[in-house]
């Protein structure tokens, strides 16, 4: 490698790290309790739902007809939105609204919430837990839900937003950059050292740049593919978006006219579940949108289906079952693009593995902290002159020399 090429790495290197930094800690420190952010809650909010009812095992989940006529007698007048099975507990909640226009409006009035939900035991068709109405006084919200939701926030777009998405999945780009400049560097500086030095007995700041070459190194892979699937991950609205306008639009542009058909008047919601397991064999149905949604169709029962194996159960295939007359329409398996975004998504927060997998991600968050903070360091004691200086007054000339010395001694 060349002295021009080595030095223009070292600039990339410099800057793409200087510019990322602050954003990369800001990641780094919220995404320590988003990732265990189940255990957080259960410990401090814990479960307040009424226990289940003893039953005998194989007791058959109650027809979920049964829990939509019973939801719908509770709240008359409302129409209900979504029917979703609990994937933990034998429990099924139903989404309510006073109209969809309601909730089209509330994305106008960030305070408001029309929507509330009603949580039945999916055995007994008891409802279990409500949620409060739009009319009632605010539930009060918790310290723990507060702090998590801002670190969500933070993490995902600084509270800005798509525009913040935007920006820090520009960031996950720079810091990728930053770590292949990092590679292309310390494979230089390798060359004359053996492979994870520390030299103690040289000056303290030498110390800090082997200590920020080592633990970049060691955790190389591992930040190289959560900056990946973190950039590509805040990209998830514009790639939704664009599957809406593109395959979503062409498949709904039969129906996009017809009017949404009340909701005493359509078919099994049961039926529909049974459809769609049939239509994606191998799958699990996770949810129904009712017609009517903005993201659906207006005469169609939207179906989510996942698969059931670990390595599948990202992979989410929609399908649409005729609310009228129950007939299945199709299923339509996710663009290779969206498939994957949700495969990166588990990767990125570690979901893969479980609790082991997860805690494996937290100590290489901390490390990758400890990379972030002494960058810092040595860039704040770093004299103010310029690379060739430093270099020339090492007695190289950076004009002539066809090599440079080891990075660690040009930057002492």
């Amino acid at each position: 490698m060349t002295t021009r090429t080595l030095r223009r790495w070292f600039v990339v290197h410099k800057w793409t790290s200087l510019i990322c930094t602050l954003f990369l800690l800001i990641v780094c420190v919220t995404g320590l309790p988003m990732l265990f952010s189940e255990q957080i809650f259960d410990t401090f909010v814990g479960d307040d739902d009424p226990p289940y009812e003893v039953l005998p095992p194989g007791t058959p989940n109650a027809s979920l007809d049964v829990i939509v006529g019973k939801a719908g007698a509770l709240w008359p007048g409302q129409i209900i939105t979504q029917v979703s099975p609990d994937d933990d507990e034998p429990a099924v909640l139903v989404s309510m609204a006073p109209s969809w226009q309601a909730l089209k409006d509330d994305e106008n009035y960030p305070d408001r919430h029309s929507g509330h939900w009603i949580k039945f035991d999916a055995r007994t068709a008891k409802v279990l837990e409500q949620s409060r109405p739009a009319t009632a006084p605010k539930e009060p919200r918790t310290w723990t839900g507060i702090i998590l939701g801002t670190c969500t926030r933070l993490h995902m777009n600084l509270f800005a937003g798509l525009p913040g998405a935007l920006f820090m999945g520009a960031m996950g780009g720079v810091f990728v950059a930053s770590l292949v400049s990092g590679v292309a560097l310390y494979g230089r500086f390798m060359k004359r050292l053996p492979f994870g030095s520390v030299r103690r007995d040289r000056a303290v700041r030498l110390t800090w740049l082997d200590l920020h070459n080592l633990l970049g190194a060691a955790t190389l892979v591992w930040a190289l593919v959560v900056g990946f699937t973190g950039l590509v991950n805040e990209l998830q609205t514009p790639l939704f978006g664009l599957w809406r306008v593109t395959d979503v639009r062409q498949i709904l542009r039969p129906y996009a006219s017809l009017p949404v058909p009340s909701q005493d008047h359509l078919s099994s919601v049961q039926a529909a579940f049974d459809t769609a397991a049939r239509a994606a064999p191998g799958n699990e149905v996770t949810g129904l949108s009712f017609p009517g949604s903005p993201f659906g169709s207006p005469v169609h029962y939207v179906l989510w289906t996942r698969g059931a194996t670990p390595l599948r159960a990202h992979l989410f295939t929609p399908v649409l079952v005729d609310a009228r007359t129950g007939d299945l329409t199709g299923a339509y398996p996710m663009p290779w693009y969206l498939r994957f975004l949700e495969i990166s998504r588990p990767l990125h927060f570690g979901d893969y593995g479980g609790m082991p997998l997860r805690i494996l991600w937290a100590l290489l968050d901390v490390v990758v902290i400890g990379v972030l903070v002494s960058g810092l360091v040595l860039w704040a004691g770093k004299r103010k002159i310029a690379t060739d200086a430093r270099l020339r007054a090492l007695g190289y000339d950076p004009d002539e020399a066809d090599e440079l010395p080891a990075l660690a001694e040009a930057t002492r």
